[in-house]
């Protein structure tokens, strides 16, 4: 009885494993994936010459790991495939924490950031060049940088 039990659990087992496929991407589909903004992992020093050789601004949200209105607009307005699709090529993308990255307080300082989101536009040389303040729809972000 108890080979039985044995032989019955390995059979079941085994007609799982010959069963399961794994379920592999449809490369075929005209789904377009949404992006959205592609921020980099850069130092602001980096950053800068990234931007002066590639003769490209800087965008930069600053914000704070607190924040509500930040929070929303990385759920929304930064995933747009539209606002994705202008800023991965017109801008170096950043996202500086206030608080605690380790450029974030130096940066909030230089720029005169005293409310979040503050949405920054920097050229190579280190210059403002645009300045938004509080959350943005996608069209205002798109009608900025399309102006830029």
């Amino acid at each position: 009885m108890r080979n039985t039990l044995i032989i019955t659990v390995v059979a079941a087992f085994a007609a799982m494993a010959f069963t399961y496929a794994p379920v592999k991407p449809n490369h075929h589909t005209n789904k377009t994936v949404s992006s959205g903004i592609k921020f980099d992992k850069l130092s602001w020093a980096k950053a800068l010459k990234q931007a002066k050789d590639s003769d490209k601004l800087i965008f930069v949200d600053v914000h704070t790991s607190w924040c509500g209105p930040c929070k929303e607009m990385a759920r929304t307005t930064f995933q747009s495939n539209e606002v994705g699709k202008v800023f991965n090529k017109k801008f170096i993308n950043l996202k500086i924490d206030a608080e605690t990255d380790a450029d974030g307080p130096d940066l909030a300082k230089k720029y005169s950031v005293t409310a979040y989101p503050t949405l920054l536009f920097i050229n190579g040389e280190g210059k403002l060049v645009k300045r938004l303040v509080g959350k943005q729809s996608e069209e205002k972000l798109l009608s900025v940088a399309n102006g830029l």
